[in-house]
């Protein structure tokens, strides 16, 4: 903060997308963005009257079934009996059943579940406090590797330039772009609600700012999209509509025109690649007898040829930058844009030069784009898993539908495990997951759900067992993130509803009732914890002569600046500079156009060279429209879904779809209309919004409306609110990665006549205050 200008009233806290300062006035929260913040997101809004919304889970529950019958698969149902039972008496059953499944079927029949950003604070976070519990209590878990968000892309890029973390957050920072770019060829775009949002918190949202500069030095941004806003106002951006799913094709005919002309980088590509030879044959046809010129591309992503001629052109006439958004691998054979990418970047020859090149997923977080910090973050320990098991993320419900089948992943053949108990803290997997009615069937299978949670979200109601955590407002913790140069004391805001406890103390009783309490709490309450975890970054501050307030005097201030470290380019920019003195991680040391590694897998999949892979759903007389399942502008995922911002954006209180005035008047749809998404796999209601900004063939409907399922006797539930993961697909990208699939599905849309169902979605259980 400017240390001239008084703190704003309240006391500092910190969320996933931006710092703040709150006091309480009556029944509502008085939200002030962190001073120093030029863009604070208006997310900021739903914390103002949350805090005791009837969507607060206020005491222990479990489900009726369950106590009386037992532990077992069941048909569970989100309107199922729950009854209130007290804290030691749902702490000893939970104990005595976790011992059940350890004592009868090992670690390996444990799910920790818990995907899911959850809190901001590095402490009181829900996954770190339920991995150290199970890796104490049981010796391990079964766990997931990789994303949702980045599924595809966190395993292609390692084989291919290298690791992830490296390409996309210390790689072509936003002040290089202000600075140096002439030309950002942006697929998927970057859109600002992306970017506002960050794990650990952000303190400056810098991204408007930067391409308002940008652009006034006369880059251009062009955002290739099915979506107009896909990239703001301020970057005075072109857009490039595309049919979704073809910007492979799109980055195929570009490379052709870069030969084709003699624009591409010879000495780049001889000297810091590998295989582009057996590629160039690739796009001749040579090797399948198709041309992948602008001609051939033009008919698949409806782009005219001379524009994809004029844009490879303009790639190579100053510094340009290549971006690919999350958006683009969450789909089909989403390896293929990613990696493709990286390929069409190094025919133009800027990789590694500043604001040029290539940076996977530039502002899809709040993370990337900006300088690391010189010094560590706070970090809860989460011990050693025992177990070696694991699932990538997106193959939950394959896993509990398919207990011992093979699949592939990453050149590997494992097998899934069978799994007993589901224990989950602080995530949705009823927001991110797709296909629910099939994820439904899934849970089904297991003997115990266990969710632990500060509100009704729909994985708490199909729960077994429910357990009341606190929200962030209502306890103590220390925000940061790796590329934030801030560190914040999130200092305790308001009382913890209910019979609400913090996730260390629900874990803390279960681990005094199986024998890890000293192990687990270290000899620490939650106070002892965060001086602990505070000394790190205090030791390392100190080393290099900054300063190094004690954990008292930090918290007491409220907030202590981070260093920087150097915006030097990172991993690129020293290839760049020496490419034999700083190989990459590649298994040849160099960008690898042809992957011998990938290629010896044998996947049709993914084969060894980015290749045009048409997904093998298409829009046909069935579902003619294809549905961009995107990330919501108005809250983080599916968080604080009934807060007031969320809510402002509904109508008649669902989430609202958008489609083209085209799609709309060919199906009698005005705008305002409500209306049913549909496919062979489920259906949802919405509220239509017809829109210029979305180009014909394609409907709009983010994430992240709570899944409301009514229910008709079919086995295929009606989604009241809008929730678009009804209707997506459950499978994995390729075999080598197999991440998620949820950013592209082929829809129905129809206006809905019938009597509108009411929004029960935020309603507790009907026996949410009955105790047994």
């Amino acid at each position: 903060m400017n240390a001239s200008s008084p703190p704003p009233r309240g006391l500092p806290h910190s969320a996933h997308w931006g710092s703040f300062f709150a006091h309480r006035d009556g029944e509502r929260l008085v939200v002030t963005p962190h001073p120093d913040d030029p863009s604070p997101s208006p997310i900021l809004g739903n914390l103002t009257d949350v805090l005791d919304h009837k969507a607060r889970i206020r005491r222990p529950m479990v489900r009726r079934g369950w106590l009386e019958a037992g532990p077992c698969p069941r048909e569970r149902d989100f309107r199922d009996d729950l009854v209130a039972v007290g804290w030691d008496e749902v702490l000893d059953r939970l104990a005595a059943e976790i011992g059940r499944v350890h004592e009868s079927f090992g670690p390996q029949a444990i799910y920790g579940g818990s995907y899911g950003w959850a809190s901001a604070g590095r402490f009181h976070h829900a996954q770190s406090q339920i991995h150290r519990f199970l890796n104490l209590a049981c010796g391990g878990y079964v766990r997931s590797v990789n994303s949702y968000s980045a599924g595809a892309s966190s395993v292609i890029l390692p084989h291919v330039v290298g690791p992830f973390e490296a390409l996309s957050r210390r790689n072509v920072t936003w002040e290089q772009v202000a600075e140096h770019s002439d030309f950002v060829l942006a697929f998927g775009g970057m859109p600002l609600k992306n970017s506002m949002v960050a794990s650990g918190g952000v303190t400056r949202h810098v991204e408007p700012d930067a391409m308002t500069r940008a652009a006034a030095r006369g880059c251009e941004f062009w955002s290739v999209s099915p979506l107009r806003d896909d990239m703001p106002a301020e970057a005075r951006p072109h857009w490039l509509p595309i049919r979704p799913g073809t910007d492979v094709a799109l980055m195929l005919a570009l490379a052709h025109t870069l030969v084709a002309e003699g624009l591409h980088d010879r000495a780049f590509l001889d000297r810091y690649c590998v295989g582009f030879d057996a590629f160039a044959g690739y796009l001749a046809g040579t090797s399948d007898g198709t041309v992948k010129d602008a001609g051939w591309a033009a008919a698949l992503t409806g782009i005219d040829a001379a524009t994809i001629r004029a844009i490879a052109r303009k790639l190579t006439a100053g510094r340009s930058l290549i971006t690919v958004a999350h958006a683009l691998q969450r789909a089909q054979y989403g390896e293929q844009p990613v990696w493709m990418a990286a390929v069409l970047a190094a025919m133009v020859g800027q990789i590694g030069l500043p604001g040029g090149g290539y940076n996977y997923a530039l502002g899809a977080m709040g993370h990337t784009g900006r300088r690391v910090n010189a010094v560590p973050i706070p970090t809860m320990p989460q011990g050693r898993n025992g177990v070696r098991t694991f699932i990538p993320v997106a193959r939950i419900a394959d896993m509990l539908l398919n207990p011992g089948a093979p699949f592939d992943y990453n050149g590997e053949t494992l097998a899934y495990p069978e799994i007993r108990l589901v224990y989950w803290a602080g995530g949705n997997p009823f927001h991110h997951h797709q296909d629910l009615n099939r994820l439904r069937r899934a849970f089904s299978r297991v003997d115990t759900i266990i969710c632990q949670d500060s509100a009704w979200t729909p994985m708490a109601r199909f729960a077994d067992i429910v357990l009341p955590a606190t929200m962030s407002l209502e306890r103590d913790d220390i925000g940061a993130a790796a590329t934030d140069p801030r560190l914040i004391a999130m200092k305790r805001i308001a009382e913890p509803v209910g019979e609400a406890r913090d996730d260390f103390e629900i874990f803390r009783g279960l681990a005094q009732r199986m024998g890890c309490e000293p192990s687990f709490t270290e000899g620490r309450m939650p106070a002892e914890w965060l001086e602990h975890l505070y000394e790190p970054t205090r030791s390392a501050l100190a080393a290099q002569g900054l300063p190094a307030p004690s954990f008292g005097e930090f918290w007491e201030r409220g907030e202590i600046p981070l260093p920087s470290a150097p915006d030097d380019g990172g991993l690129l920019r020293a290839f760049r500079e020496d490419p034999d003195r700083t190989p990459l991680p590649t298994p040849s040391g160099r960008i690898e156009i042809v992957s011998a590694t990938i290629g010896s897998f044998g996947y049709d999949d993914c084969p060894e060279h980015p290749a045009w892979l048409p997904a093998t759903e298409q829009p046909d007389a069935d579902a003619p429209l294809t549905l961009i399942a995107n990330q919501p502008a108005t809250r983080l995922h599916s968080q604080l879904d009934f807060g007031s911002y969320s809510q402002s954006a509904k109508r008649r209180g669902r989430e609202v779809v958008r489609l083209n005035p085209q799609d709309a008047a060919a199906r009698g749809i005005a705008d305002g209309d409500l209306v049913r998404l549909f496919n062979a796999r489920g259906a949802c209601l919405a509220a239509a919004r017809t829109s210029e900004g979305v180009m014909p063939g394609v409907v709009n409907l983010s994430t992240g409306a709570w899944y409301d399922p009514l229910e008709d006797g079919s086995g295929q539930p009606l989604c009241g609110h809008g929730n678009p993961n009804v209707v997506t697909r459950d499978v994995g990208t390729s075999r080598l990665a197999q991440g998620c699939c949820g950013q592209v599905t082929t829809v129905q849309c129809a206006r809905f006549d019938g009597e509108p169902p009411p929004i029960r979605a935020y309603d507790p259980p009907g026996d949410a205050d009955r105790t047994r």
